[in-house]
């Protein structure tokens, strides 16, 4: 059974920083593209950043900068950190795995307010 289980997610004020961890089981890690998206209050998932296999990076025009993706095969992990945070980055986030199968964990709200 696959599962990814983000954590990391909470309150921050703007300008603060966050670390989301997604982890993952029942997957060959290492074999999947993955990737953070986030869904705001009303608007669409938008996917934020993704890393390769091979550990390409990409990142949506409004994290450039600001946001890093990264991934420990070793502890089937992948990383979001967060820097410089604003009032628009507030969604929950979600962790995904993509190969020829695609699956989702559950989500982490992030909510940026002073």
């Amino acid at each position: 059974q696959v599962q990814l289980v983000e954590s990391g997610g909470g309150l921050v004020q703007p300008g603060g920083s966050l670390r989301l961890s997604c982890a993952a089981s029942g997957i060959i890690f290492r074999l999947y593209n993955m990737g953070w998206y986030r869904q705001a209050p009303g608007k669409e998932r938008e996917l934020v950043a993704v890393i390769t296999s091979g550990g390409s990076t990409n990142y949506v025009d409004s994290v450039k900068g600001r946001f890093t993706i990264s991934r420990d095969n070793a502890k089937n992990t992948v990383y979001l950190q967060m820097n410089s945070l604003k009032s628009e980055d507030t969604a929950v986030y979600y962790c995904n795995a993509n190969r020829v199968s695609r699956y989702w964990g559950k989500g982490t709200l992030v909510t940026v307010s002073s």
